[in-house]
């Protein structure tokens, strides 16, 4: 397993605005676990970004605080901004090396599909992701899935097909079905979806028509219901 970590500072002054921090670089964090209290911190953008793009949620890491001893932690959760996508905050999860931790990890898949290439099929994958539990010593960092048994649209891979260490236990049903191989559509088919797909479309224009229609509608209404108000008033007087 790679040797991974990353320095963080903690973070003493909670008056100070987050948005400030953002502004120098740096994302506020939290760091907590069972039995020990919640640290705030703040950790510099570009490494952790770096980091992450390599371990994921799904990889042990020396978690340094002030230069101080490391700590065993996995990035829990990261949250990011809605319009530019970018980082904004970061959950750091402490592990103890000998309870066993649940973990969300990555599937690859490897391999070429006689199905695919000389079939002209297409791979539907129905997980991309799938959740086992170990000990964080045992933890790893993806599940590469090996396609190249699939040679006909009728041959499947299941969660019983991975070939894991005993020390992992998938959190899954064996029989879930991970991977398979469609046949080629023809082009009857393809004409269907091509009408489908435009008819959804159309229909999704006419409601937003329609909404905007009531919408102005509901508007003159009130504009002639105020006036008329108006009116009333004026002549009372």
């Amino acid at each position: 397993m790679e040797n991974l970590s990353l320095n963080v500072n903690s973070r003493t002054d909670l008056k100070k605005r987050v948005k400030k921090i953002r502004e120098q670089g740096k994302i506020p964090a939290v760091l907590y676990g069972r039995k020990i209290k919640a640290k705030n911190l703040f950790v510099d953008y570009s490494p952790f970004a770096k980091l992450y793009q390599r371990a994921g949620e799904s990889s042990l890491i020396d978690l340094v605080i002030d230069q101080g001893k490391p700590f065993k932690v996995l990035i829990q959760d990261v949250q990011r901004d809605p319009v530019k996508d970018t980082i904004i905050h970061v959950d750091f999860h402490q592990v103890k090396m000998d309870e066993k931790i649940t973990a969300t990890v990555p599937i690859k898949f490897v391999g070429d599909s006689a199905a695919v290439k000389n079939l002209g099929g297409t791979l539907v994958t129905n997980l991309d992701e799938i959740e086992i539990e170990c000990l964080p010593g045992d933890l790893i960092h993806e599940i590469e899935v090996d396609i190249s048994g699939l040679k006909t649209f009728n041959d499947l891979v299941h969660v019983k097909d991975f070939k894991l260490s005993d020390k992992v236990k998938i959190l899954a049903s064996p029989d879930d079905v991970v991977a398979s191989i469609t046949e080629p559509r023809s082009e009857e088919e393809l004409k269907a979806l091509d009408q489908a797909s435009k008819a959804v479309a159309q229909a999704e224009e006419e409601a937003k028509a329609m909404a905007a229609e009531a919408e102005t509608s509901a508007e003159a209404a009130s504009e002639n219901k105020k006036s008329g108000e108006a009116k009333n008033s004026e002549e009372k007087k």
